[in-house]
This record gives structure tokens, C-alpha cells and sequence, in this order.
């Protein structure tokens, strides 16, 4: 698609509707970095700013990511993931059709923070098992996970594979804790210094906070976790039944 001066479209619209169709026929698959931006002035013969306005427009679609020093590329589709059932990362990419992987940032021993100990029913300061990740999807990092055990079962946890077991395959396979349910918390956060340079995006940038806390026999909680989500590769859903208004009788 060429651009035509004399369209009433914009010509940064034009630009990046060309791109576009770029990305939708394979010419510019997911992953695949862009022209520099010389070549894309060259290519439409339009300014740098027209260029330029065309991207941060892709950017904030979610189609594209400028990565610093490296340039700017294309996303991968958005992932939907269901909010239906107690799943690990790794049973959802799989389920997705989703290469999973990860990386550990960090396994340590800490001292239990006010929310920390009172989501694993602890007191404050006990000592708990924290393991730092990120999880990737088709080497696309996604989310980066920070997950607190009780020290008995974290310790054993820690000294495991981390980075090709699932913390939750461990519990239930190897360890013999069985995770029954959960509750999940949801939130719209800033990433902050951490949570952004592992998952390669600016300071500040909004970001998906899940906090999730599993529970074993007896209700006793053993997993808890922060699990921060980039908003530009997933979104989540559910399907939520609606509660007979008090007085009314169900229909039969």
C-alpha cells in the first residue's frame, strides 16, 4: 500500500494502516523487527515525524513495542486466558498452544512481610521461601512471578529445577500437597524498577497484578504469589453467573 498525498486519510494513518497490512499478510510476522525509521521515511517518502506518529499510534494498539537500543518490533497476537479454575502458567500456555518457559531472577530465605504472613496464615517476620521469575511464552517474556512458601516446603522448593518444573507440578507431584483452591486478586499497577526491567518495559508502565493465594487440605494456605502480567500480551476473561434476585423463584 502506497500513501497518497492526496487522501483525505492523514498521512500517518496511512502509514500505519500500511503496516498493518504488513503485519496481517506475514510480511512483518510477530517477533520481527521493523525498518529503521531512514528506511520507512524512504519507503512512504513522508517526514520523520509522520513516521514517527505512525508508530507511538501502532505502540499504543499493542501491535508494536519499542525496545531500547534494539529497535522496534512486532507483538505477538494477545493472549486470552480464562479465569475458570486453578491453573499454573505452564497448563496455560500448553493449553494455548504456547511455548512456556522460564527464567529464575532470585531464590532466597526472607523475613515475612504484614501481607506476606497474613495470606500464609504466619506471623510476621517468620521466615519464608521467596523465588523471583519470569515467565516467558514463546520466548516472549509475559509475566513476572514472585512466589512465597512456607520455609519447610520452600527450602525444598527452592533447591529443585525451577527453571523446568512448575512450582505447582512440584507441590502436587513431588511433595504431596495437593492444591484444592484459591483466591485471586485483581489489580491495574504501574510496573515498578524490577517487575519492568524483567519484563523489558519503561518504568510507570501500566501492568496486570494478580495476587493468588492456593490452599491445600484443611484450607491451609501454601502458595503465595504476585504475579505481574503484561497488559499489551494477555487479557483475561470469565463467565459469571447471575444470582436469582432475593424473592424470586427459579423458573422450572
Amino acid at each position: 500500500m502506497d500513501v497518497d498525498p492526496t487522501s483525505q486519510l492523514p498521512l500517518h494513518a496511512q502509514v500505519e494502516e500500511a503496516l498493518r497490512r504488513s503485519f496481517a499478510d506475514g510480511v512483518l510476522p510477530p517477533g520481527s523487527r521493523l525498518p529503521a525509521e531512514d528506511q520507512l521515511v524512504e519507503r512512504y517518502a513522508v517526514s520523520r515525524t509522520t513516521i514517527r506518529t505512525a508508530i507511538q499510534s501502532l505502540v499504543a494498539r499493542g501491535l508494536v513495542e519499542i525496545r531500547r537500543g534494539k529497535g522496534t518490533f512486532v507483538t505477538q497476537p494477545t493472549i486470552t486466558q480464562e479465569l475458570t479454575e486453578l491453573t499454573g502458567f505452564v497448563e496455560d500456555m500448553q493449553a494455548l498452544g504456547r511455548e512456556p518457559s522460564a527464567r529464575v531472577l532470585d531464590r532466597r530465605l526472607v523475613a515475612a512481610s504484614e501481607t506476606v504472613a497474613r495470606q500464609l496464615s504466619l506471623q510476621r517476620g517468620a521466615t519464608v521461601a521467596r523465588i523471583q521469575r519470569v515467565r516467558l511464552a514463546d520466548g516472549i517474556p509475559l509475566s513476572f512471578d514472585e512466589t512465597y512458601l512456607p520455609q519447610e516446603l520452600g527450602e525444598k522448593i527452592m533447591a529443585d529445577d525451577l527453571e523446568n518444573q512448575p512450582i505447582f507440578s512440584l507441590l502436587e507431584q513431588k511433595y504431596a500437597t495437593p492444591l484444592l483452591e484459591a483466591e485471586y486478586r485483581l489489580a491495574a499497577v504501574a510496573s515498578h524498577g524490577t517487575v519492568a526491567r524483567a519484563l523489558g518495559m519503561e518504568a510507570g508502565s501500566p501492568i496486570f497484578l494478580i495476587e493468588r493465594t492456593s490452599f491445600s487440605a484443611n484450607r491451609r494456605p501454601v502458595d503465595y504469589e504476585r504475579l505481574y502480567y503484561r497488559g499489551d500480551h494477555i487479557r483475561f476473561v470469565t463467565r459469571l453467573a447471575r444470582r436469582a434476585p432475593s424473592g424470586v423463584r427459579a423458573q422450572g
